[in-house]
């Protein structure tokens, strides 16, 4: 067993350590990667041929975490791992972005790069580490790949750069970025900022790239190690030189053409395709002695060799004549036009429209009861804010069926969700739902989703700290020229045939969230600072469309919305809100028609009520406000008579709290029974608080204080108190232990034989609470 160990520290001393050659031996490469307590297994496995007919890159990558490795079960019914949660998947794709665009363009066999978190202890991030084991499994196999990259996040604690920052040190972090680059050039940029400058994040792509460069040289190294340095050989393309050649020379212009007549869309790839169509057609007519197969075969060679034809069109004419393919100038942004309350039921709702790019985006409000459980191996949490990202055929025009939410809809909509998230106030006591229906799509539906949920949010009456808008930039540069153009607000077909996909959402003090894909190489800093600034200036023409159409979140929410109060209690008091097994809770919710919610945190009782209308959650208040408060000497209560004893009454005039009614304290006159006054269980009687017992906290209740003393009254005079003992004899006066006297009876009943009542430290004695 050849087992190969390298290691790496990270600037704060920490060690990652890669191992190969002891593990998962039969796949193409494999390696364990540790760094601490965490542990991850990435391999990778590719097919020795391609299938026939393929022509683009059959990359799948798998990020998937073990619940065992954080020593927990899984939930749900089967207690096993089942479908890949959103976390899996948009760490996945972090992956797949960096890796794509590494392998050679005509290498078309199926490769499967899997990496599987087995060891997870909470501290270190495992998402962070992907990357880099993905690409180190690579570097250990002969599958063929440009070089090597790593991955790390980038966090911004207390004003300095951070890598691989650990879950405690992010809860301080203002800045999160995860930057998948290679030694020499960056090709992924991800992350959330709370408002941060387009320097700041230059500093941080700088701090990235320093701790990456290190981790590429030391694949090399195992690379040269191992002797996978050379990679197999492939044949995954027969291609006709001759055939490339006529089409440049003879598509070219006609292309050319096309891109400078500004048309719309589907007009413009409707041109494109005509021109291919009859250049196929003039060649199967010249060329009558091919067979049909054969013909085929050629056919298949012109898609290629066309989609060149129509990318170098595309970028000569904008870095030489400065035009784009909707006559655009760079920086210009496509018109824009917004409309907020399109649908009367949802609580908040707009339309985004960029271009041809269109988002119908609601906004649902609910209550801590419509928050979302988030399971996951190494977080488990609820959110309040969530955003759905739907991307249906008919948006782009495509005849087909829509099926189940993708990666790229999964993708997508976390982008949209962090440029959002931070402007949600914390003290929000709703819980908030976005869902964006891209209806049309033609260049960063994604963004257009960002300002239409800007508009949804503020329509809704959600207090947003600020607006949020977004934007998506673009690059053309040819390898070997200094000639480049940054693009604002891109085309898809700018986006395909481009060099970059940069998006960045922002509020009118700084980033919130941003995406880059990079498919060229050496994107310098120069160029990157100037695609930040011209993005900062599209974000601010947009946002002003935004505020035009909605200046500011609307002071009211629509009638139809359910109502909250959020408030806070001691406590001591949640469990008597609750009560016993939930009886006091839902009682209230039973009366009031109210939903009550209730949750410790910071050491409070934190409570949302809400309802259907200002009535049911007044009540509901009223209940929980009496049963937190606190009785007072003195104060009238209104109360409940609970129970009807031979010497009183109990009367609960606070929520679970009863005081005795004493008989001589119904009425200013003699009672025998305490039904001679009328009272039975369940009337309502207003009653004052008297006294309460210091030693046993018992309340003493007066009704007779309440009314009308009758004329000439004479109160009887006071018994004489309990505590006032006869003087004791001396010791020697003292009877002996057998002088046994006779003692009177003792009376079992709560009266005197005269039917006196006792004073009322008598009437507690008996209480049973």
């Amino acid at each position: 067993m050849n087992v190969i160990t390298k290691s790496i520290q990270l600037p704060d001393g920490r060690t990652i350590t890669i191992e190969t050659g002891k593990v998962a031996k039969q796949a193409d490469g494999s390696v364990v990667l540790r760094m601490n307590n965490t542990v991850l297994l990435a391999t990778v496995c590719a097919a020795k041929d391609a299938v026939p007919g393929t022509d683009f890159m059959p990359l799948q990558v798998d990020y998937r975490e073990q619940y065992a490795a954080a020593g927990r079960f899984p939930g749900g019914f089967t207690k096993r791992e089942g479908k890949a949660s959103d976390n899996e998947i948009l760490t996945s794709r972090l992956v797949d972005r960096v890796l794509r665009p590494l392998f050679p363009s005509n290498y078309h066999a199926e490769v499967y790069v899997n990496v599987m978190l087995l060891s997870a202890d909470g501290v270190d991030q495992p998402d962070a580490l992907a990357g880099f084991a993905a690409s180190a499994a690579l570097a250990c196999s002969d599958i063929p790949f440009e070089c090597p990259i790593s991955e790390v996040r980038v966090a911004r604690v207390n004003g300095e750069f951070v890598i691989d920052p650990t879950f405690e040190q992010m809860k301080e972090a203002d800045m999160d970025i995860m930057v998948g680059a290679s030694a020499e050039n960056i090709m992924m940029v991800e992350g959330e900022m709370k408002e941060v400058s387009e320097q700041d994040m230059i500093g941080a792509l700088k701090a990235a790239m320093a701790a990456i460069k290190p981790m590429c040289e030391l694949q090399t190294a195992l690379s040269k190690e191992l002797g996978t340095d050379v990679k197999r050989e492939y044949n995954h393309e027969v291609n006709d030189e001759e055939l490339r050649e006529q089409m440049n020379k003879e598509l070219y212009q006609p292309s050319y053409d096309v891109t400078k007549q500004a048309l719309e869309k589907h007009a413009r790839a409707e041109a494109f395709e005509k021109i291919l169509a009859d250049f196929k057609e003039q060649y199967a007519t010249a060329h009558a002695d091919l067979t049909e197969d054969e013909l085929e075969e050629k056919y298949a060679m012109m898609d290629r060799y066309y989609h060149d034809v129509e990318r170098d069109a595309m970028r000569r004419c904008i870095l030489d004549e400065g035009i784009r393919l909707d006559g655009r100038k760079t920086d210009e942004i496509r018109p824009i036009w917004c409309e907020v309350s399109p649908l009367p039921m949802p609580h908040g709702s707009s339309i985004f429209t960029r271009g041809e790019t269109q988002s119908l985006t609601t906004c649902t409000l609910g209550t801590k009861l419509d928050e979302k459980l988030v399971d996951d191996v190494l977080d488990k949490s609820y959110q309040r804010f969530l955003l759905h990202y739907n991307f249906p055929p008919f948006c782009t025009g495509e005849a087909k069926a829509q099926r189940g939410v993708g990666r790229r809809e999964i993708g997508h909509g976390h982008l949209a969700w962090r440029g959002l998230k931070g402007q949600i106030p914390e003290d929000f006591p709703y819980t908030v739902r976005l869902v964006s229906q891209i209806l049309e799509s033609n260049g960063s539906s994604s963004m257009a989703t960002v300002c239409a949920g800007t508009l949804a949010l503020m329509d809704a009456g959600v207090p947003m700290k600020k607006p949020v808008s977004g934007i998506a930039m673009g690059l053309i540069k040819n390898p070997g020229e200094d000639k480049y153009a940054v693009l604002s607000d891109i085309l898809g077909d700018e986006d395909h045939l481009g060099d970059m996909d940069f998006k960045t959402t922002g509020t009118k003090d700084g980033l919130t969230a941003t995406q880059m894909d990079i498919k060229c190489d050496g994107l310098s800093f120069e160029i990157l600072e100037k695609a930040l600034m011209q993005a900062k200036a599209g974000r601010e023409h947009i946002l002003k469309c935004i505020t035009d159409t909605i200046a500011e979140p609307r002071a009211e929410l629509k009638p139809h919305v359910p109502r909250i109060v959020a408030f806070e209690i001691p406590k001591e008091f949640i469990g008597a809100v609750i009560g016993p097994g939930g009886k006091i809770i839902q009682q209230m919710q039973e009366d009031t028609g109210a939903t009550i919610t209730i949750d410790e945190e910071d050491g409070v009782g934190k409570i949302q009520v809400s309802g259907p209308d200002k009535n049911s959650i007044d009540a509901a208040i009223a209940k929980i406000r009496a049963i937190v408060a606190i009785p007072e000497i003195g104060e009238v209560y209104e109360g409940t008579v609970r129970s009807i004893m031979p010497y009183g009454c109990f009367v609960e005039f606070m929520p679970g709290k009863d005081g005795l009614l004493h008989i001589s304290e119904i009425d200013w006159k003699r009672l025998e029974t305490v039904e001679e006054a009328g009272i039975k269980e369940g009337d309502k009687i207003k009653v004052k608080l008297l006294e309460i017992d210091p030693k046993t906290g018992k309340f003493k209740l007066s009704h007779r204080v309440l009314i009308d003393k009758p004329e000439g009254y004479v109160e009887r005079p006071a018994r004489r108190d309990r505590s006032e003992r006869r003087p004791r004899p001396e010791r020697g006066e003292r009877r002996q232990h057998n002088d046994h006297r006779e003692r009177p009876q003792r009376n079992d009943e709560f009266h005197e034989p005269n039917n006196e009542p006792k004073d009322f430290s008598d009437a507690l004695d008996k209480m049973d609470f």
